[in-house]
């Protein structure tokens, strides 16, 4: 398990600290003016409509990220932080509204393989740890993957509309102290191939789903589900196996 405490209140907040450096800490992710013109410079493109705002962005965006293949779509208004964290392979749609998320100290920060589509107002989200989406993987609208450590989604999986993968939460022992200052605890999630997670699913931290899997509309995962096998409810059960 991975715990840590939570840094970037502290940071954000401690005295002394001018607002570029602030923005630069949470957004940018590098330290200097340099890093930051070449950022606002280029998210300027992100709310231009129509063709030439895709065509803008699929010159300009590449420049802020570590890797980005062929043929990559930005949708409108899609939003980076520390960018140079993320990778991202060929033929992949990144749809309008999302937001890539890549905070950490000392995190890779997300990758997202080829052949894959990200639905728009869709969140992947790391505080200090890792998103990992396999090549032809599917991300549907309004969906969240949250990782304090690593959380992976196999190839060719689909995550239906609304799912929300939860991939860490918060010490509460001392019930004197503020949940918030207790520091993050973090197992991971892991998504095997080709799993399926109907509309409205939510993966608790922990869990691993098997490959060739299934989980029903609206399910709450809270313990590893084997391979091929299809379940629902909440907390989620083993229904039926697949073969």
């Amino acid at each position: 398990m991975k715990t840590e405490t939570i840094e970037i209140q502290k940071e954000m907040f401690a005295e002394g600290t001018s607002s570029a450096a602030k923005y630069g800490h949470l957004v940018v992710g590098r330290p200097g003016w340099w890093a930051l013109l070449k950022y606002e410079f280029v998210i300027s493109f992100m709310t231009v409509p129509g063709a030439l705002g895709l065509y803008l962005r699929s010159k300009l965006y590449p420049l802020l990220l570590k890797k980005c293949g062929r043929n990559v779509t930005f949708g409108y208004n899609v939003t980076m932080r520390h960018p140079h964290k993320i990778e991202i392979g060929d033929n992949v749609v990144i749809d309008d509204n999302c937001l890539l998320d890549a905070k950490g100290q000392d995190n890779t920060g997300i990758r997202i393989g080829s052949g894959v589509f990200v639905g728009r107002n869709s969140i992947l989200s790391c505080k200090n740890g890792d998103i990992v989406i396999g090549d032809h993987a599917n991300i549907g609208f309004n969906c969240e993957i949250f990782s304090a450590s690593n959380v992976t989604v196999g190839p060719h999986s689909l995550v239906a509309a609304m799912c929300y993968l939860i991939g860490g939460g918060h010490d509460y022992d001392q019930v004197e102290v503020p949940i918030l200052q207790q520091g993050r605890c973090s197992k991971g999630i892991a998504l095997a191939e080709n799993v399926w997670l109907g509309a409205g699913v939510k993966v608790l931290d922990g869990v691993s789903i098997g490959a060739h899997s299934i989980v029903g509309a609206g399910g709450v995962v809270t313990r590893d589900v084997p391979e091929r096998t299809v379940s629902a409810g909440v907390p989620a059960k083993p229904v039926r196996t697949r073969t």
